[in-house]
């Protein structure tokens, strides 16, 4: 963020501050105003509402329906429905949405302005109380979160200073700067510093007779009252229909359940240029189905709009049931570093397999020995994109450099690499062997979730074998797999690429350095900055420690052009040592979307953070032409 700063939302107002617009009632909700039994609109919305402009105005009513793999994914009604204190915009811009406007100063100082008026889905005003809340009785009290606040709250190890000067302002204040808070809070799955105080004071020993908890505890089956807390209070997982909402869609169905049903908010903060209140369409239902069924019955017309469960190899089946279900198959760019790489684990437990991955003459190798030009034409139709796990051309970061670094089909200089090192000997198979006399046997190790990975591993074994590497593949659990990676029993693991490949100079680089145990190319030294040296190794790699302090100048920068100059250093690092191979990159993912649905894009990135998949394209103003309004409200 800019050392000062005020990020304001945007408001449509006539001269002197009067309303331009009359807000509009949707159907579905007219006859409880008609009754009493629901304040009128203009009641419902905060002073002064998120106005949006949307592509086109739409018409209310309709159920849009979606698929599921399980309860969980209720959790997806969060992220699509992405209304966020703040929230990136599609330049990936962070705006206010819930707050009015923020002040920020140096990236230290934090003033979160709230709409005057706002009220959770049950009617209840939403104030800084709900923040006070959060603060003093949740993140710091020891029986709910036992380890603190969490680490994008924390600065150096220290928490911030938090005021709530009045009921529409609300003061986070570190000593140093955290560039991390704005973009946790923009999150699909975001940083929630608020509670619905009124709903959960219930639930909290500190504002409930000791008697009443208990007789909760019992009714709800509970370990105790901090598991129950947790257990009703948890806004991401969107499963509990008392939990008071701010989303653009309520659920209203308890699990277990194959059928989830979420209605329109009532409440909900954001109207369109002519003052209609959003969302637009009165009910999400989500079906649970089996994910290996779900591209057969998204072919088959029963979903409105689809995109999770489906692969760019469902695309021609997609494609062929089009007219006769009245849907499109549009096909979005994923935005991922890379669509699949490979990581060599520089913390295997092998002592001659950890010194040979970590030669970078080694990796540079057995990147140039990729025919990705192969892998796109066979795999992808040559949609995709051909390079390395880096950014992308739309991140205002991208050089072709990074991409393109060791990324071309060289069997010759792959194999003077080899020999450089000293894997001169081989054996009868024509495999180079190792300095202990071992064939150089490459396991890479998948989750065995899908072919997708199998087939372009294939590709890469008959090249790797013209420079002498016989590559094998072992398929284990996700569960497995990750655990054999974080113990270092892995050589090499193929996954998705970094998550963020279209980042600008104010997200942060730490993806690209050992910050996380995640990071299959480096899980110890990941682990042990996550532990603060607990567990894990400590970084003995000069160029990872590079990274290390890079990020952590990233943080500390004043200025966004300093923020610039950091990432680029981290770029050029990567480039010259290929911690990852990029095999391919912006795969296209498929997008089906009934022809009635409107306001969908038909070009656009498909992306989980920042993006929020569908969320930054703002579900709540799509619609469903010819929709019936509905003239009661569903349950």
């Amino acid at each position: 963020m800019m050392q000062s700063l005020v990020l304001v939302a945007a408001l449509l107002l006539l001269p002197g501050g009067a309303q331009a617009i009359e807000y509009r009632e949707a159907p579905m909700l007219q006859a409880e105003v008609a009754k009493g039994a629901l304040p009128p609109v203009a009641k419902r919305l905060p002073e002064r509402p998120l106005v949006v402009t949307p592509a086109e105005r739409g018409e209310y009513g309709g159920d849009l329906n979606t698929l599921i793999s399980g309860a969980k994914d209720t959790r997806l009604l969060m992220v699509y429905g992405y209304a966020r204190l703040v929230g990136y915009d599609r330049d990936f811009t962070i705006k206010p949405d819930i707050l009015e406007a923020v002040d920020v100063a140096g990236d230290r100082v934090f003033t979160l302005r709230l709409r005057k008026g706002h009220r959770f889905s049950d009617g209840h005003p939403f104030t800084s109380e709900d923040f006070r809340f959060f603060w003093e009785d949740v993140a710091n009290n020891k029986r709910l979160s036992p380890a603190g606040p969490t680490k994008e709250l924390l600065v150096d190890g220290k928490p911030p200073k938090v005021e709530f000067p009045d009921a529409t302002t609300v003061i986070y204040r570190w000593d140093a700067p955290n560039p991390f808070f704005l973009p946790a809070l923009a999150s699909a799955a975001p940083l929630l510093i608020y509670r619905p105080a009124h709903y959960l004071k219930q639930f909290h020993e500190k504002y409930t007779t000791k008697e009443a908890l208990e007789k909760l505890v019992k009714e709800r089956q509970a370990r105790n009252w901090a598991a129950l807390f947790n257990d009703v209070s948890r806004a991401y997982r969107f499963d509990n229909p008392d939990l008071p909402e701010l989303q653009p869609w309520r659920i209203v169905t308890r699990p277990p359940s194959d059928r989830f049903v979420a209605v329109r908010n009532a409440y909900f903060h954001r109207v369109d240029d002519e003052g209609r209140q959003l969302p637009y369409i009165d009910r999400v239902l989500l079906h649970e189905a089996d994910g290996k069924i779900v591209p057969a019955k998204t072919g088959a017309g029963e979903v409105d709009l689809q995109a999770r469960g489906l692969f760019f190899n469902n695309y021609t089946f997609l494609k062929a049931g089009e007219k006769r279900h009245n849907y499109q198959v549009r096909l979005w760019r994923t935005v991922r570093g890379a669509h699949l790489a490979l990581y060599p684990n520089l913390n295997t437990n092998d002592p001659a397999w950890r010194a040979l991955l970590r030669d970078v003459r080694f990796r540079r190798a057995i990147s140039l020995a990729v025919d990705r030009h192969e892998i796109n034409q066979v795999i992808y139709y040559g949609l995709a994109l051909e390079g390395q796990n880096s950014v992308l051309p739309q991140s205002p970061l991208y050089r072709e450099e990074y991409q393109k670094a060791h990324a071309r089909l060289d069997l010759r200089e792959a194999n003077r690499l080899l020999d450089e090192i000293g894997l001169t000997r081989r054996d009868g198979r024509g495999v180079r062997l190792l300095p202990d006399g071992r064939p150089l046997d490459l396991i890479v190790e998948t989750a065995g979730e899908d072919t997708e990975q199998t087939d372009v591993l294939e590709l890469v074994h008959d090249t790797w074998l013209k420079v002498g590497i016989k590559l094998f593949t072992k398929p284990s659990q996700r569960e497995v797999f990750r655990n054999r990676i974080f113990s270092g029993e892995t050589m090499m693991s193929i996954w998705f690429g970094y998550e963020n490949g279209v980042p600008t100079p104010d997200f942060s680089p730490e993806e690209f350095a050992p910050t996380t145990q995640q990071g299959y190319h480096w899980p110890k030294w990941g682990q042990y900055f996550e532990t603060g040296g607990a567990s894990g190794e400590p970084i003995d790699l000069a160029e990872a420690k590079a990274l290390m302090e890079a990020n952590l100048a990233w943080r500390r920068a004043g200025s966004r052009a300093e923020r610039e100059a950091i990432w680029h250093r981290i770029l050029a690092i990567h480039r010259d040592q290929v911690f990852t191979i990029g095999l391919i990159g912006g795969v296209l993912q498929p997008v089906v979307v009934t022809n009635r649905l409107k306001n969908v894009p038909s070009e656009a990135i498909f992306n989980w953070d920042p993006g929020a998949q569908f969320g930054i394209y703002r579900p709540d103003t799509f619609w469903l032409q010819g929709a019936p309004g509905r003239v009661s409200r569903a349950n």
